[in-house]
């Protein structure tokens, strides 16, 4: 039976009995996480769900005994230590992950570890030895990672904005490259094997940067990583459009030495956009239906600047006439791989929050932004597209004292779910692993629901870099700041 169907039978059981169920005092909402729960296996492919967020928090001699006792699944699923803890010199505070050579069959996970200049900064760790190597040292808060289309690698340092803000670096070869250090005040890279294998991006300009979604046309979407302060808008969602892709960018790179690979990368040339939300402007006439309270519908994107100046875009999004929709610190962003399919563009974001402090849960939204070719043009002060292809952002996951401050999140081949990870102030238990179901054909634009799939034995730990293979089958997910003091990467399996 396909999963429409079987949400449609289970709603319709107590839908028959709902005017009774109200006259008895029970709840509706309660019916729905019942249902949900008891069609977790066709819906999420997974058997009982976590019922309750754990309170307990395990020492760390059983934290360094078995890893696994870090986390509680869903009943189905199973853990792995992708690293045995020891071997190797992997960093403790991994963040988000990318898979090598592809996510088909991937060998290693290269990672970004989130500390300062003088410890590892970007390694890659090998999923048949779990042996862990450093490729560079010299970041400050490396976050964000993607394998590029063309084959590179790309990361980034979430260090806020101005002449010392993060960066966005590409990679030609990152199991090639070992021990090379970065000089982050020239942007020089020396030493080790494989230093001429790295560059600078600047195009993409300073910031806080999180999670980037990729297209093989040029097409760059990522936010920066800001709360609002004293007024001022939040983090933006911003958009580079490589130089390539007005032609054809290559599938490819393409050159006799290092240097001239990287020359002709997509990322080494283009323009940055801004996302503002608010009434399209039509006939020439400015939008100025923007600001707070606009915070989901159409928009356009706003030029940030020259296209040759290494742009501080936090400064930017938040002065006029360059102000932009500010949300509460954007964080992963990942694409939905079945419009990616479809050949058009749509990627979900989270929103983290501020937990204990406001009560502020947090949300997951999604963006689409038309097709592929219409992305790459579709910017500027005054765009001539529909509306259909303008960018359109609307909320996915409300957030709840229970699924609250939503950091990473990943799309799941296959199922077409997403897994979104909390990294909470642990109000109510530790924080928890949520798999989502897509909206399905009911009148909102909001996830179907969500199931409770996994949760941490440990107050000091977050769930961070979650990412599935190709199959969907295999999640590889970091525990960070877990109470061993050492890194902690899981694999989880047992999707039906």
């Amino acid at each position: 039976m396909k999963r429409g169907m079987v949400v449609l039978a289970a709603f319709a059981a107590f839908a028959l009995g709902i005017v009774g169920s109200a006259v008895a005092g029970l709840d509706f909402g309660q019916d729905r996480d019942k249902s949900l729960a008891a069609n977790a296996q066709n819906l999420f492919g997974v058997g009982k769900p976590v019922a309750a967020s754990s309170q307990a928090s395990i020492g760390q001699a059983a934290a360094n005994a078995d890893p696994t006792a870090l986390v509680t699944l869903a009943k189905g699923l199973t853990a792995t230590p992708v690293t045995t803890m020891g071997a190797g010199s992997a960093a403790p505070v991994i963040d988000m992950i990318a898979l090598w050579p592809n996510s088909t069959d991937p060998e290693w996970l290269i990672a970004c570890n989130e500390e300062g200049t003088g410890q590892p900064g970007l390694q890659r760790i090998n999923l048949a030895t779990g042996q862990a190597t450093t490729i560079l040292t010299g970041t400050t808060s490396c976050d964000g990672v993607r394998r590029t289309p063309w084959a590179t690698f790309l990361f980034s340092e979430e260090a806020g904005g101005g002449p010392n803000g993060g960066r966005v670096y590409e990679l030609l070869d990152p199991i090639g490259t070992t021990g090379v250090t970065l000089n982050r005040a020239t942007g020089v890279f020396s030493g080790g094997t494989g230093p001429e294998n790295f560059a600078v991006r600047p195009f993409l300009g300073r910031l806080s940067f999180e999670g980037f979604a990729m297209y093989p046309n040029g097409i760059v979407y990522y936010g920066g990583e800001d709360r609002p302060l004293d007024g001022a808008i939040g983090g933006a969602i911003f958009k580079f459009v490589a130089a390539c892709a007005a032609t054809s960018c290559p599938s490819s790179l393409s050159g006799a030495t290092p240097a001239d690979k990287l020359a002709a990368s997509p990322l080494a040339h283009g323009t940055v956009y801004g996302l503002r939300l608010g009434r399209r402007p039509t006939g020439g006439t400015p939008n100025r239906d923007y600001g707070q309270a606009t915070q989901t519908g159409l928009g356009t994107w706003v030029t940030m600047g020259s296209a040759d100046t290494e742009l501080d875009l936090r400064a930017l999004s938040t002065t006029a006439p360059n102000v932009l929709t500010g949300f509460y610190r954007p964080e992963d962003i990942d694409l939905d791989q079945e419009a990616f399919a479809d050949g058009s563009v749509k990627l979900c974001v989270n929103n983290t929050g501020n937990e204990s402090q406001d009560h502020l849960w947090g949300e997951s939204v999604c963006l689409t932004d038309g097709t592929f070719e219409n992305a790459a043009v579709n910017v500027g002060p005054n765009p001539e597209a529909a509306n259909d292809d303008a960018p359109e952002l609307q909320t996915f996951v409300v957030g709840t004292p229970e699924l609250a401050m939503p950091d990473n999140m990943a799309f799941q081949p296959g199922r077409g779910n997403w897994v979104v990870h909390e990294d909470g102030d642990q109000l109510l238990g530790n924080n928890d692993l949520w798999d989502c179901l897509p909206d399905g054909g009911d009148d909102d634009q909001l996830s179907d629901g969500c199931i409770r799939i996994g949760t941490l034995n440990d107050l000091t730990a977050e769930w961070t870099g979650g990412i599935f293979d190709s199959t969907g089958t295999r999640f590889f997910v970091s525990v960070q700041h877990n109470i061993s003091g050492k890194r902690v990467v899981l694999e989880i399996t047992g999707w039906k």
